[in-house]
């Protein structure tokens, strides 16, 4: 599973985000404004993927803007988490038509900029929100009411699934299931920041 990380002609992030501005690869780039590149922080140690850019995040070229992303930024509050301090992207870059699920020759269009992005990044611990963004990076089989909030350990990284904020806005029961899931991340991230400071990193 994704053992050979992003492609190996980006040199740096910036070389990597400007070939990813510049993509149309697949079918999404035409139809969308905006490619959603991903926001945050290029060193930090925790990562969100989500499943594509919805309307609100095409039309401003930034990931989690609209309603499931005030959501997630509550959540980020409630749980003690810092925005600037994170990194928060997609499988793929462009707004699917409709927010439809993409399909998957979109997701293997898109995928080695994902992995290219992990690979820049480092990050200890990834956060998939929703089922495409844990088939992608755990198990193409993954069901995500059966996997959410059990960590998984993919090359050395942390990953724990949970649903994606959206799915909250639809069935508010589930809120109490991701407050869960980033109660376990959250003390699984203090564990990983110890660790670094003892290292000396």
């Amino acid at each position: 599973m994704w053992d050979k990380l992003g492609f190996d002609e980006y040199e740096n992030f910036e070389q990597l985000k400007e070939a990813c501005l510049k993509c149309s690869k697949c079918r999404l780039r035409a139809g969308a404004k905006n490619v959603v590149f991903g926001e945050g922080n290029p060193a930090a140690k925790l990562m969100f993927v989500g499943e594509g850019p919805g309307k609100q995040e095409d039309e401003m070229g930034r990931p989690f803007v609209g309603a499931a992303g005030q959501l997630l930024d509550k959540i980020f509050a409630a749980a003690g988490i810092n925005r600037q301090d994170v990194y928060i992207g997609n499988v793929v870059k462009c707004r699917p038509p409709n927010n439809r699920l993409p399909r998957p020759d979109e997701v293997e269009a898109c995928r080695g900029y994902l992995e290219a992005q992990i690979k820049f990044i480092k990050p200890a611990i990834i956060v998939c929100l929703g089922a495409l963004a844990a088939q992608t990076l755990i198990n193409p089989q993954a069901r995500i009411t059966s996997i959410r909030g059990k960590w998984f350990e993919r090359n050395g990284i942390k990953i724990l699934p949970t649903f994606h904020p959206a799915a909250l806005l639809r069935d508010p029961a589930k809120k109490r299931l991701v407050w869960e899931d980033f109660k376990s991340l959250m003390k699984v991230y203090r564990e990983v920041n110890i660790e670094q400071l003892t290292l000396g990193w």
